[in-house]
């Protein structure tokens, strides 16, 4: 099983820092990290951090800008993707089993068009990452926007379909560098969920409708699948927020990462709950905020933004040093009926930004 080594039950109440930056124990381990009360709350508990992959260089390779998270079953390794890097080529890293001390395991895979060239942070820009029950990767870029699967050489196998009005404009409704941002598979590898990160133009009103698009396999669990788009679901982002990330975490129940940036304050981070399961489909719907009724209910499970430092530095201005650019989460099944949630950060390469993991305990409704 994915871990945060025994950390998920010891680091609760974490006190001090090791030399790589990653949050210790206290000499007194908490067995359930949520028992004395979510330290996030209002349903969440900061449990351990580590910045160990921070401006790593591996193999002469360095490691960067990586925007989701994913747990790979087969090599037994949490994965992520570079989004975009110039003209680097697109590269999925393998970081062990352990996100309380995550190091990659091997050079990182090259993900390649099916003729065999490289996909560049020029031709794609890979923000959504799941891993389907035949062990196959699908990759969600903003660039046009697409969904891709790739085999486990790396190579592009097929597209699933997207309609053509979340295409970037002047083609479509999209904005740049807004699209396709979050992706997910359920457990029985049936669904396929890719949430938009920024509003549709079609979409008027505040700008914080925000659409959702729900595959279904056409296939069974132990086959080969092919994903067929079944339909579009309507989700409200909290003013000022987009959606960076989307877990699934139980049948038809998502875990939303909504995210902001403002200068002055740093990066405001939220973990929203939202069950598909009875969402109106929305396809037909030109207009969200002609609709608000049809858009699917969510629950606040933490406030990330309000956790305890647990003695992080930042390099950058937040009023908690231990936020930065969190744009990838994974979601696996803890102890006494919680969830490990972790949160990876995007440094986009930049000297003043970290890639850090935050690993959280949450209850899930």
């Amino acid at each position: 099983m994915p871990r945060f080594r025994t950390a998920l039950a010891a680091l609760a109440l974490a006190t001090g820092l090791s030399g790589s930056g990653v949050a210790v124990a206290s000499a007194n381990p908490v067995d359930d990290p949520l028992a004395a009360g979510p330290t996030c709350a209002p349903s969440a508990s900061a449990v351990s951090y580590s910045d160990a992959l921070d401006k790593l260089v591996y193999n002469d390779q360095e490691i960067g800008g990586l925007s989701n998270l994913a747990w790979d079953a087969r090599s037994r390794n949490f994965i992520a993707t570079v989004d975009n890097h110039d003209g680097d080529p697109a590269k999925l890293w393998s970081l062990g089993d352990d996100l309380a001390d995550p190091l990659p395991t091997r050079d990182p895979l090259v993900l390649k068009a099916a003729d065999g060239t490289p996909y560049t942070g020029e031709t794609a820009d890979n923000e959504g990452l799941a891993v389907l029950p035949d062990g196959r990767y699908a990759v969600s870029s903003e660039t046009e926007p697409s969904i891709r699967i790739f085999g486990r050489n790396g190579v592009q196998q097929q597209t699933l379909s997207v309609p053509e009005r979340f295409a970037v404009g002047p083609d479509g409704e999209a904005e740049e560098n807004a699209t396709l941002e979050g992706l997910t598979v359920s457990r029985d590898g049936r669904t396929l969920v890719a949430s938009m990160e920024g509003t549709l133009s079609g979409d008027t009103g505040d700008g914080n409708d925000r659409r959702i698009l729900v595959y279904k396999a056409t296939h069974g669990h132990h086959q080969t699948a092919s994903y067929r788009l079944d339909r579009q679901v309507g989700y409200r982002v909290d003013d000022g927020m987009r959606i960076s990330e989307i877990a699934s975490y139980d049948k038809d129940k998502l875990l939303v990462l909504e995210a902001a940036y403002d200068p002055t304050v740093g990066n405001t981070i939220r973990l929203q709950a939202a069950d598909l399961d009875d969402a109106p489909d929305v396809s037909s719907v030109s207009d969200l905020s002609a609709a608000p009724d049809e858009l699917v209910d969510k629950k606040l499970v933490a406030d990330v933004t309000n956790c305890p430092d647990l003695g992080a530095t930042s390099k950058e201005l937040q009023s908690n040093p231990l936020m930065d650019n969190y744009e990838a989460m994974a979601v696996t099944r803890g102890r006494h009926g919680a969830y490990n949630v972790s949160l990876l950060s995007d440094d986009n390469f930049n000297p003043t930004q970290t890639t850090r993991v935050l690993n959280l305990v949450a209850e899930l409704p």
